[in-house]
């Protein structure tokens, strides 16, 4: 089983998209107005319309309701991200901070108010499991 994609319902899909570009560097890939696809090296973040919630089920999905899940992205210079997002990003959660599993991370909200983490690996053992 391979882990593909993380899925975020929204009811603003191209705002949401614009965000997740300018914070990644990744262009979207539009399905059409209602879904569209940034895809990176090792996974997916879809982007999808709430008018897509009831072809898998009425109102199994809400927007901006995620108080559970943080979406990860592995980055070369965590530092470097939060100086590109500063002025950019409505809310920072906390500013790079050195974790104690060794990752040195950036967490902060996109517009939906969904929590997103920028990570680097610091440490040695952080940065052997990361390394592939």
């Amino acid at each position: 089983m391979d882990f593909v994609s993380i899925r975020i319902i929204t009811g603003d899909v191209a705002r949401l998209v614009d965000f997740y570009e300018r914070a990644t560097k990744v262009s979207a890939t539009w399905a059409n107005e209602d879904f569209a696809e940034l895809s990176t090296a090792s996974a997916t973040l879809a982007i999808g319309s709430t008018r897509t919630v009831p072809l898998f089920s009425p109102g199994s999905a809400r927007p901006a309701d995620n108080h559970s899940v943080i979406l990860e992205f592995l980055v070369d210079d965590v530092d470097g991200v939060h100086e590109d997002l500063s002025g950019f990003v409505d809310e920072f959660v906390s500013g790079p901070t050195t974790m104690p599993w060794g990752n040195r991370s950036l967490l902060l909200r996109d517009p939906d108010g969904n929590l997103v983490n920028f990570f680097t690996p610091v440490t040695p053992a952080a940065v052997a499991k990361f390394a592939s």
